[in-house]
C-alpha cells in the first residue's frame, strides 16, 4: 500500500524533472504535510500514479487561479455579505455544512469570475479552519423555482470537490427539492462518481434529523438553530481555531496553554456497561484565571441523556459528566455520534440564569473555547445493549422497512403525477386543435352556401 512518504518522492521527482513549474511555495508546502498526502491518497483509492497527477492538476489549478492570493481584500464583499454561501452548524458526522441558499442565487446576475474566487474564499478558509476535514455541502432549496437553478455554478461546486479539495466531501445535502428541478439533478448525478452519488442525500423538513440534528439545524429548516448570517472577518476565526483543542498533538488529560477547560479524556468518551446503564463519563477542570460557564451539546440528543448538560466553574475547580445512552438504540464500536463542550468566561460564579443566557448570545466566536470528542462502545456494552433491546430492534425495522416503502410509493405516486400532468397538456392541445379544425370546417362550409345562394 502507498504511504505519504512514496507519494512524496514520486512527486518531488516529478517535480525535478520539470524545474519551471513556478508553483506556489504555500501549495508545496502541502507535499511536506501527511495529513494532506493521506487525503490524496484516500481519494484517489491509493493509486500512487494518480495521487501524483492528482497534486500535480491542483498546484497547477491553484496557480492559474490565484487561490493562495484570494483573501477578503480582492474578492467581492457584496457578494460574500449576501449569505449565499456560508458556513454553520455540522452534519450527523461532525461535519461542518457549507450552506446554499440557492433561492438567493439567480442565474446570470452576478459575474461569475467572482462568484467562483468567493467560493475559492470559502472552500480555502474552511480548509484551513477545519485541518482539512471533510465538510458537507447543503443546498437550500426551499421555494426555489427554476430561474435559481444554475446548472453552471453546480457543476463547478462539484469540480472542485472531484479534482482540487481531495477527501473533502461528506455529503451532499438537497433539501427541499422542487420537483421540477427533478431532471437537472439528474443531470447533476451524472456528473458524480459512483461514490459521490451516494452521498449525495435528498432529505425534506421531516428527514432532515437523518443528516443534521435539530441542535445544528437552521430554525428556517424546523431546527433550534436561530443563527442569522453575518460576516465574521477570518482573523478572528482563526482566534478560535487557535484555541481549540488538538487531540492528535496531546495525551490524555493534558492542557495547552490559552485554553479554559482541561479535558479528561482529552478525545474519546469510553462507554461502559454498568448494573441496567451504559455509560460514560468525562471531567472538565476550568484552567482559566476567571469563572467560566459551559455547555455540552451532541449530535444525537434523543440518545443520550448528560447530567449536567451545563453549569458554572471557578477557577481551578473541576466537573463531573455522566453521559448515559438511553433505551432503544443500537450501539457500534464505531460510531458517529460526538459530543461539544462549550466555555466562556462570566465575571462572577453568582450569576442568575438569564445573566449567563445573555453572556452566551452576546458572545462571538472568539470568546468561546469548543472541544470535540468521540465515542467509543466496547463489545461488552455492545452485547449488553443487543440483549435488552433486541424487541426494540424488530420493531424499528418494521418502521424501517414501512418508511421504505412509503418512500418508494410516493416516488412512483410523483412519477405518475408527472405523466399526467404531460399527459393532459396534450389533451388539451389535440382538444383545442380539434375545435379550430371544425370551427374553419364550419366557416368554410357557411361560406360556400352563401356564395350558392348569390
Amino acid at each position: 500500500m502507498a504511504t505519504p512518504a512514496d507519494l512524496r518522492s514520486q512527486f518531488e521527482a516529478k517535480l525535478k524533472d520539470s524545474p519551471n513549474h513556478n508553483f506556489h511555495p504555500l501549495d508545496l508546502d502541502r507535499v511536506k504535510d501527511e495529513k494532506y498526502l493521506r487525503r490524496v491518497l484516500k481519494h484517489v483509492d491509493n493509486d500512487i500514479k494518480q495521487g501524483v497527477d492528482m497534486l500535480w492538476d491542483i498546484f497547477t489549478w491553484r496557480k492559474s487561479v490565484g487561490a493562495n492570493e484570494i483573501n477578503e481584500s480582492n474578492i467581492r464583499m457584496d457578494y460574500i455579505n449576501e449569505g449565499v454561501f456560508f458556513p454553520r452548524g455540522r452534519d450527523i458526522d461532525g461535519c461542518l455544512l457549507l450552506i446554499i441558499k440557492s433561492k438567493m442565487h439567480v442565474k446570470g446576475q452576478k459575474d461569475f469570475e467572482e462568484i467562483k474566487k468567493a467560493i475559492i474564499y470559502w472552500f480555502d478558509r474552511i480548509e484551513r479552519e477545519e485541518n482539512g476535514n471533510k465538510i458537507t455541502l447543503f443546498f437550500d432549496l426551499d421555494g426555489c423555482g427554476l430561474s435559481n437553478m444554475d446548472m453552471e455554478l453546480t457543476n463547478y461546486l462539484i469540480s472542485l470537490f472531484k479534482s482540487y479539495y481531495p477527501y473533502f466531501l461528506n455529503y451532499i445535502i438537497i433539501y427541499q427539492m422542487p420537483w421540477v428541478m427533478s431532471a437537472a439533478f439528474k443531470v447533476i448525478k451524472s456528473l458524480l462518481p459512483a461514490k459521490g452519488v451516494e452521498k449525495m442525500k435528498f432529505v425534506s423538513k421531516d428527514t432532515l434529523k437523518d443528516f443534521v440534528t435539530p441542535e445544528q439545524a437552521l430554525t428556517c429548516w424546523g431546527g433550534k438553530d436561530n443563527y442569522t448570517f453575518e460576516f465574521i472577518p477570518e482573523n478572528k476565526s482563526n482566534e478560535i481555531m487557535s484555541k481549540k483543542v488538538t487531540f492528535a498533538e496531546q495525551g490524555d488529560g493534558q492542557h495547552s496553554p490559552g485554553e479554559m477547560l482541561r479535558i479528561t479524556p482529552n478525545d474519546t468518551i469510553i462507554f461502559k456497561a454498568e448494573n441496567d446503564d451504559i455509560s460514560g463519563q468525562i471531567t472538565i477542570t476550568n484552567m482559566d484565571d476567571s469563572v467560566i460557564s459551559f455547555k455540552i451539546r451532541t449530535t444525537s440528543p434523543e440518545k443520550f441523556r448528560v447530567r449536567p448538560s451545563s453549569g458554572v466553574l471557578p477557577s481551578g475547580v473541576s466537573q463531573t459528566i455522566l453521559i448515559v445512552v438511553q433505551p432503544g438504540f443500537h450501539l457500534r464500536t464505531v460510531t458517529k455520534d460526538r459530543f461539544l463542550v462549550m466555555s466562556v468566561q462570566i465575571p462572577k460564579a453568582d450569576l442568575s440564569q438569564k445573566e449567563i443566557t445573555e453572556i452566551w448570545q452576546n458572545s462571538t466566536g472568539s470568546k468561546v473555547d469548543e472541544y470535540r470528542l468521540k465515542c467509543h462502545f466496547p463489545e461488552k456494552a455492545i452485547s449488553k445493549n443487543g440483549n435488552i433491546m433486541e424487541k426494540e430492534t424488530e420493531k424499528s425495522d418494521t418502521v424501517t422497512n414501512a418508511l421504505n416503502n412509503l418512500q418508494m410509493n410516493y416516488e412512483v405516486l410523483q412519477r405518475q403525477i408527472y405523466k399526467l400532468k404531460i399527459y393532459q397538456f396534450f389533451t388539451l392541445m389535440l382538444t383545442a386543435i380539434a375545435v379550430l379544425l371544425g370551427y374553419l370546417v364550419y366557416k368554410n362550409t357557411n361560406d360556400d352556401r352563401y356564395c350558392d345562394s348569390i
